[in-house]
């Protein structure tokens, strides 16, 4: 990968979409990640407003301090703008709403809504300066596993590094010169209480992934695999199976046309109650 050439891609495609869209910047959601290290990096190379969002609900101190560190790495870009909302107190007060009757079956439900009160709080600033909500999630897990939130952290304007996988969304950050801090980190959704990461939760590394994604495209077949290799590929299965709603474009009920105007036909045609009279 020509990694540089990939960089300059992606800003000028940041830019470019904004341009065409007209609207006026970029609103990042900063996690203490590398995915939303290199996004915020990327959009704020693009010289246009970039409003980068620290948005905490009990997060662990380590992601906090990462996530603190990137905000002041930022700092450099004139056009970089920050925000802090502890949204803690905001997901208390819905758990509280909500979790009355189901108290030890929700937590899933729960976490997702942690990220789906982020979402709702990037598109306030993003309906409030005018500007475009950019995406983090990288090629694994926006259409390898489908690990994301539907309307959270799925819920974006673009994603400028979806194309990318995760061991190819490092490289970037190197040549970034991210935090390496950041770049090292055990990569988590930040929905749970606990330090559990996204391997922990799906069974599998993202190198690991990646491999299982390259023999999938290949159409390897799963026979051929043993061991590890095929415990990872059946992992990749299930989850893509599971998720593959999220990755798919909303269903549409169509009408047959015939439908349609059969409908219109009879609408048109019968009488009003006020004629037979």
């Amino acid at each position: 990968m020509n990694t540089s050439k990939v960089i300059n891609h992606i800003v000028n495609w940041l830019k470019s979409y904004s341009i065409k869209s007209k609207t006026n910047g970029f609103v990042v959601g900063i996690s203490g990640g590398i995915d939303s290290a290199v996004t915020s990096t990327l959009a704020c190379m693009t010289g246009l407003p970039t409003l980068c969002i620290q948005m905490p609900i009990y997060q662990s101190k380590n992601e906090l301090l990462r996530s603190g560190k990137h905000i002041k790495w930022l700092n450099k870009f004139e056009n970089f703008e920050e925000e802090y909302i502890d949204l803690t107190k905001t997901f208390e007060s819905f758990s509280k709403s909500v979790a009355k009757d189901h108290k030890n079956d929700n937590l899933l439900s729960l976490a997702n809504a942690r990220s789906r009160l982020r979402m709702t709080t990037l598109y306030y600033y993003a309906t409030l300066n005018n500007y475009l909500v950019v995406g983090t999630g990288n090629k694994v897990e926006d259409f390898g596993v489908g690990f994301y939130t539907k309307y959270g952290d799925g819920g974006v304007d673009l994603s400028p590094i979806a194309d990318l996988m995760k061991s190819q969304v490092r490289a970037l950050a190197k040549e970034l010169n991210i935090i390496n801090e950041i770049i090292i980190a055990k990569p988590t959704d930040g929905l749970w209480d606990d330090t559990r990461s996204d391997e922990d939760q799906i069974g599998a590394t993202y190198d690991e992934l990646e491999k299982a994604m390259e023999l999938k495209n290949k159409k390897i077949s799963p026979e051929t695999l043993e061991g590890r290799g095929l415990e990872v590929y059946k992992i990749l299965d299930n989850f893509y199976n599971k998720n593959e709603h999220k990755m798919i474009p909303i269903p549409i009920c169509k009408i047959p046309k015939e439908l349609l105007n059969n409908l219109s036909l009879i609408h048109i045609s019968e009488p009003t109650r006020q004629a037979e009279m």
